[in-house]
């Protein structure tokens, strides 16, 4: 018997892509695009149309399992770069890691973890439990729900999700309000497109088309990034900046936009608040000074703010890179500034992309029950951030992390300051248990494995935060082996617990049908029920949106094209103001900011490892970029073999000419890379892909890097100015060639 069934793919990524899964006697035999959907069109990234290597993998942890040896890396793991060594190495790696483990039963491990759970609770207290998930599955469900239940009611630390987004999410909503912007169905009616850290082909792909689209009637697409990446390469004009310059660009911009009155008088005078501060703060970074900073010539920045500002509609695709320095949030706040300063959110094909994930407003309290922390602490719990997690497992008392449940992410791949967070992860006395698909860096330090399901397996309610369409995601397979859903591991634990609460029994649907009756107006008449007839459904947005449109003259023309090729009518957020600060307007100036101490309007401060900070000073002259790669996501995929043929040479350091001549290193050669944080041998790839005095390094597990390390050995646990997320791109190197 042969069906379809219609899914969403939940991984990390704007895209959310609507998904054809084939099902023919029981098994999954295709995955394809849904051509119906208007953003997916038919086509999947180059992942995740391998998605049934990584179901059918017969690397999939099945069972669950128990450490029977040592915990560490398997011994004699070796580097896989790619191509048939990689596969031939990173089998050798998976049997040698399965060997450190046995086969247990459902019945036994629940009853191991949550006794375990007991006697630490009851010796250091639940804070001595820490939860530690982010970004493996954004479905609303098995992202979080049932597990974040559980941990209330248990009293466990709370863990502090920012190592990503928060900066930039943070800065975003201190101009705006909310994490909305343009639809990527616009961008094929713009005509001036800015990728400001942004690798569109690389990993919001189906926004590409929708450029191309625009290219073909004209469109100028400009790229900003330290990184020549894909979409660098595909630009029309491509602007290299220095790492964690982004703010003084901005302003550099407001500058000449402001000087030359180049500005919407009236959208500025109708909608914003502080201009008068801004034009003061912007007089101070005049394009000569902003270069210095940057490497973009006076020149260029003056241009590129002059045509920002009159080619019309512009739009800015910015992307979560910029928010990865000491000053990311002050960054985004400054680029967020740049369409309201021009008014460009009144026009169809204007404005600016970040996230459009605040506009769901599904009943995430509902599904996470904050309230039951009362039962068990009478208060909130601690918070612990998850980029200081090294910290937390060797330094943090009162009490001691004790216990870790790890599920959702792969902190011993993805953490920054790798070598204290494995530290930490070796401590005898921690007891960790990782629910996952596969065995990871993380596994590797593991006391309990616990199979979990693919988004084949079960079923879910996909949002985005990059388009505007909520998705139901239907079970397509039953789960292989002994895998369980997060929501059935926590039910599960909860019952074994001795959790006596309603919502610990609470079904799929009824927590889906939770989620959606927020009474949020973008919701109206979007049911489970409807969801599951047409499997996706766009936001309530367009009756306003097209009454916006017309009022604010934008263009009539591209009214009648969505009209002809059944687009929706285009969503103007903030077309007559109707932001959602405490004032209603745009805020170039910030009370709240104020209040934390942070500069109202916007200030750049150059990162402390940086050549303009101490790094310079500090013997480590080098920036590093400790970038992802294309065809990962994040650690996700990259023990995929088919997946990870597409990523050739991940041991490699990227260099300038110059950077390599003066350090005697020539292409191929090996090379460490160190500073006081830790080293990592790489090999020399000298090419134009960075500036000079800029490196870059590709994110990899550990386990298939050189000396079981990755490229975090190098970076650090400081947080942003806002949001308390990671600075990974604030990093200064060195770089010598290597002599065993």
């Amino acid at each position: 018997m042969k069906r379809v069934v219609h899914a969403a793919c939940p991984h990390d990524c704007p895209d959310a892509c609507s998904v054809l899964i084939t099902i023919e006697d029981g098994w999954a035999t295709k995955i394809q695009g849904d051509p119906e959907h208007p953003v997916t069109r038919g086509f999947l990234c180059a992942k995740v149309a391998k998605y049934l290597d990584r179901v059918y993998s017969p690397e999939r942890v099945l069972y669950p399992m128990r450490r029977v040896r040592a915990k560490g890396p398997a011994v004699g793991a070796l580097h896989a770069g790619g191509g048939a060594r990689a596969t031939q190495t990173q089998s050798q790696s998976q049997t040698q890691t399965q060997s450190a483990f046995e086969r247990v039963s459902w019945d036994w491990a629940l009853g191991e973890i949550a006794g375990r759970f007991r006697r630490v609770a009851d010796e250091f207290g639940p804070e001595a439990i820490l939860p530690y998930s982010y970004g493996g599955t954004l479905g609303a469900l098995n992202g979080a729900s049932m597990d974040r239940r559980f941990f209330y009611r248990l009293g466990a630390s709370q863990l502090e999700r920012t190592i990503c987004s928060d900066a930039g999410e943070v800065g975003l909503q201190s101009v705006i309000g909310i994490k909305m912007g343009t639809e990527p169905e616009q961008f094929a009616d713009s005509r001036y497109i800015i990728a400001w850290a942004s690798n569109i082909h690389g990993n919001n792909v189906h926004l590409w088309p929708f450029i191309e689209e625009a290219r073909r009637k004209g469109a100028k697409l400009v790229v900003i990034d330290p990184y020549r990446t894909r979409t660098a390469k595909l630009a029309d004009w491509y602007l290299p900046i220095n790492p964690g310059t982004d703010a003084a660009l901005a302003l550099g911009l407001m500058h000449v936009i402001i000087s030359e009155n180049l500005f919407d008088g009236d959208y500025v005078s109708r909608y914003t608040v502080g201009f008068e501060e801004l034009k003061a703060c912007a007089a101070e970074y005049p394009p000569e000074r902003v270069a210095q900073w940057t490497g973009i010539s006076a020149d260029d920045i003056r241009k590129l703010a002059r045509e920002y500002a009159t080619v019309r509609p512009s739009v800015i695709r910015v992307n979560y890179g910029i928010q990865r320095s000491d000053g990311g949030g002050m960054a985004m706040r400054a680029v967020t500034m740049l369409p309201c300063l021009i008014g460009s959110w009144k026009e169809v094909g204007g404005g600016l992309q970040l996230s459009t994930s605040g506009a769901f407003g599904l009943n995430s309290d509902a599904l996470r029950m904050p309230e039951l922390m009362n039962k068990a602490l009478g208060r909130p719990a601690r918070m612990v951030n998850m980029v200081q997690l090294g910290t937390a497992l060797n330094t943090l008392t009162g009490p001691p992390i004790k216990a870790l449940f790890v599920y959702n992410s792969n902190p011993a791949a993805v953490c920054p300051n790798h070598n204290e967070v494995v530290r930490g992860l070796m401590r005898d006395d921690l007891f960790t248990v990782v629910h996952e698909q596969f065995f990871t860096d993380t596994t590797d330090y593991a006391d309990i494995v616990l199979p979990a399901t693919t988004f084949f397996e079960h079923k879910d309610l996909v949002g985005a935060y990059g388009h505007y369409f909520l998705q139901m995601s239907e079970q397509a397979i039953e789960p292989l082996g002994e895998c369980r859903s997060n929501v059935e591991v926590f039910r599960g634990l909860a019952e074994r617990m001795g959790f006596e609460d309603e919502c610990f029994r609470e079904s799929v649907d009824a927590m889906i049908e939770r989620a959606l009756g927020s009474g949020n107006p973008r919701l109206d008449g979007i049911t489970r029920e409807r969801l599951e007839r047409e499997h996706w459904v766009r936001l309530n947005l367009a009756p306003s949106a097209a009454k916006a449109a017309v009022a604010s003259g934008a263009d009539i023309a591209a009214l009648k094209r969505c009209a002809t090729q059944k687009r929706s009518a285009p969503f103007l957020p903030f077309a007559e103001g109707n932001f959602a600060t405490a004032s209603g307007k745009a805020e170039f100036y910030s009370e709240a900011l104020k209040a934390r101490g942070l500069d109202p309007v916007v200030a750049f401060t150059p990162p402390v490892e940086s050549r303009h900070g101490a790094g310079s000073k500090s013997g480590f002259p080098l920036e590093l970029l400790a970038r992802k790669p294309d065809n990962h996501l994040n650690s996700s995929f990259a023990n995929v073999a088919s997946v990870r043929e597409m990523e050739p040479g991940m041991a490699e350091l990227e260099m300038h000419p110059q950077d390599a001549e003066a350090r005697g290193v020539r292409n191929g050669d090996q090379v460490r890379a160190f500073n006081s944080r830790g080293e990592i041998v790489l090999r020399a790839r000298v090419n134009g892909s960075v500036a000079l005095g800029v490196v870059a390094a590709r994110l990899d597990w550990a386990r298939f890097g050189p000396g079981g390390r990755n490229i975090n050995v190098l970076t650090s646990e400081k947080l942003t100015d806002m949001g308390n997320a990671a600075t990974f791109y604030s990093v200064c190197v060195e770089v010598e060639p290597f002599r065993a």
